[in-house]
């Protein structure tokens, strides 16, 4: 019996030993992001950075085209092009389209200048766009299918005097998110490597009917999506 007590002793008392440790990190993890966010942040917010001593954003030359040339998609045709100014941004507005599918809307903002952040480009596009919306929820997934390189993008329905579905994120390589505050952070550990990350703000409009049940064009949003961060994996963040 006394054995048994040791031996529950000796494993409770590892067993808070480790919760002790385990918390113990934790909390200096925790201190070190508010330290890195606390001396970050406030440049990210204002955007007064401090990039004298920081390598230039790879690619931003090829980056800059997609404004004018937008992006060609396998087994979509561009219908029209032309860059529009929204926000005081330049954007690509192109119309794609593929048999049995109505032209699609795809718009492209890509990073310009190495002090450049993502910032409020989904406010920009509702201002001018001036959408009622429902159905929001979060499109999750990979390029090349079945990688690690993970996508999550917002999703919902916005109507005005149209219907469509909406689909947006900011890409970079490999990778990409609807928040821009997870570009901040993917650039903050390029930067212990003396690297950047180019990102793209990226927006699908899929025209819908209104009050269709929005969830049966979520497979073809999912579906292009893929395909146009596939693409400028392989055409634009390679290069």
């Amino acid at each position: 019996m006394n054995s048994l007590k040791s031996r529950v002793g000796l494993t409770m008392a590892l067993s808070k030993g480790k919760k002790k440790i385990s918390l113990a990190q934790i909390i200096i993890v925790f201190l070190l992001s508010v330290a890195i966010a606390m001396a970050a942040i406030p440049g990210y917010l204002t955007g007064k950075w401090t990039w004298a001593d920081l390598p230039p954003v790879a690619g931003i030359q090829q980056l800059a085209k997609l404004k004018t040339t937008g992006l060609s998609l396998p087994g979509w045709t561009t219908i029209a092009q032309k860059k529009i100014r929204i926000g005081g941004n330049d954007w690509s507005i192109q119309l794609i389209e593929k048999p049995g599918q109505d032209p699609i809307t795809l718009m492209l903002m890509p990073q310009n200048y190495y002090k450049n952040h993502p910032n409020v480009e989904w406010t920009d596009i509702q201002g001018i766009e001036k959408w009622k919306t429902d159905s929001h929820k979060v499109l999750t997934f990979t390029t090349p299918e079945g990688s690690s390189n993970q996508v999550k993008a917002q999703f919902f329905r916005g109507w005005n005097k149209q219907t469509v579905a909406v689909v947006q994120w900011y890409a970079w390589t490999q990778g990409g998110h609807f928040a821009s505050h997870r570009w901040f952070w993917q650039d903050q550990i390029a930067q212990l490597h003396r690297q950047r990350v180019p990102w793209i703000a990226v927006c699908l409009q899929i025209p819908v009917e209104p009050l269709s049940n929005v969830k049966e064009i979520e497979e073809l949003a999912k579906s292009l999506a893929q395909t146009v961060q596939t693409t400028l994996d392989k055409q634009i963040f390679s290069l």
